[in-house]
């Protein structure tokens, strides 16, 4: 069997759902099976998923705004974590050593040739090297703040060689720029957790198991428009 490169969305801590994935796509011994950073936060069994990324080879990934984050706080360069990052550091204490010695160890990029993995986005006109961490894990919209995005998203004006794969941004269905795919469907959100299997250009995804975390305002206003268009088309 070929060897495939499967690129996964924002896990958040949701390791029944990956491993419902991992089933899902037939993982296989020669597969490679990248995360597109946020492996962990805001769901339950955020040491599972280290713990599956930590000693299997085949799993690798970038660093996310969560877990950029806990290595913040536990290397004493940021001062407090939100109620969900608090949490998981709670849940990861008795390991931390080797926690923080993964995370560290995540780059902010992964160069798969054609692709590209980041956690966020880039910023158009600037150089790789030249982008900055936060931006890497945080960019959403060119305008406004990451938290709260307004304005143009990065991905709609990128315009790079490579196609871009980011997370970060949870929307009902994928998204799509002329150049980036972005996969965070949001699973801790009780919605589905993507994977991409670039050989093949296919999407498999599986549904939440339950809803973790309350999604956003806009999280879900997309979701109620896209089902209201779903029963106009039905009808």
């Amino acid at each position: 069997m070929t060897a495939r490169t499967i690129v996964i969305g924002d896990i958040h801590g949701c390791y029944e759902e990956l491993l419902a994935l991992l089933d899902k796509v037939q993982a296989g011994a020669f597969d490679r099976i990248i995360a597109v950073g946020d492996l962990i936060v805001k769901g339950e069994r955020n040491r599972e998923v280290l713990e599956l990324f930590m000693s299997d080879a085949r799993f690798s990934s970038v660093l996310g705004n969560h877990d950029r984050a806990i290595l913040r706080y536990w290397r004493g360069k940021k001062k407090k974590l939100n109620e969900q990052q608090h949490a998981c550091h709670v849940e990861l204490e008795s390991g931390r050593e080797r926690y923080e010695s993964y995370l560290a160890s995540l780059p902010l990029t992964l160069d798969l040739g054609a692709h590209l993995v980041v956690h966020a986005g880039l910023r158009p006109g600037v150089a790789l090297e030249d982008q900055s961490a936060k931006d890497l894990t945080e960019l959403r919209s060119l305008e406004g703040k990451a938290k709260t995005p307004k304005g143009t998203p990065w991905y709609e004006v990128y315009d790079g060689a490579q196609t871009i794969l980011f997370g970060h941004w949870p929307h009902p269905v994928v998204r799509r720029g002329k150049h980036a795919i972005g996969l965070d469907t949001g699973c801790v959100y009780g919605y589905e957790l993507t994977a991409y299997i670039i050989e093949t250009g296919e999407f498999v995804q599986v549904k939440a198991a339950r809803r973790y975390d309350v999604p956003g305002k806009r999280l879900r206003k997309a979701k109620k428009r896209l089902a209201e268009e779903g029963m106009r088309d039905e009808g």
